[in-house]
């Protein structure tokens, strides 16, 4: 009995070779992922060469702001806990339940810290983001005419606001989200 082979369609062929191109893609991003320092200087070398374009373009601060943003919440999500203590708290006192606090005692559990938002995967959002902006910045259709200044001011505001206020939940739930000075063993 013969078997039918199934009929190639353009949607088939297609199908097959975006299945492709996305395992090269994470072939690629898993080969990156031990060299965090390396990945973070070409994230930065990236946003530098944005930046000049934009300085030298005179032109696409929309784009620049709006990146700019988008870096600063991730930024944000890198920050926090992924199971934030203060909505674990307000569960905790609404339902009566004294244990959902964070731990106080030397004999109380200990919780290590995990972030919202994975550093691989803020690298990976944050140079997509540069990379998908200077894209952008070649568009004329992006170049919206504002007064640039306004700009920054603003941009410079919501970063002070934001920060401070996570810095104040950083001090009031006892964290650290940097791994500076923590004792690593294993290494020679």
């Amino acid at each position: 009995m013969d078997v039918p082979e199934p009929e190639q369609t353009p949607f088939t062929a297609v199908t097959a070779q975006t299945s492709k191109l996305a395992r090269q893609y994470q072939t690629s991003l898993d080969a990156l992922t031990p060299y965090t320092t390396y990945r973070w200087i070409g994230t930065v070398v990236l946003l530098l060469i944005f930046f000049l374009r934009i300085v030298f373009a005179q032109g696409w601060y929309i784009v620049a702001y709006t990146l700019g943003i988008y870096l600063l919440n991730l930024f944000l999500l890198f920050l926090q806990p992924k199971f934030d203590p203060s909505l674990t708290q307000d569960e905790g006192l609404e339902d009566g339940d004294a244990s959902a606090s964070l731990p106080t005692k030397q004999d109380d559990e200990f919780r290590p810290f995990i972030r919202r938002l994975p550093e691989f995967k803020f690298w990976h959002s944050a140079t997509r983001a540069i990379a998908i902006g200077f894209v952008c910045s070649w568009f004329s259709v992006f170049d919206i005419p504002v007064f640039w200044p306004v700009l920054v001011v603003y941009w410079i505001i919501l970063f002070v606001l934001t920060m401070r206020r996570q810095i104040q939940h950083m001090i009031k739930y006892r964290y650290v989200p940097f791994s500076f000075g923590k004792t690593r063993y294993g290494r020679s």
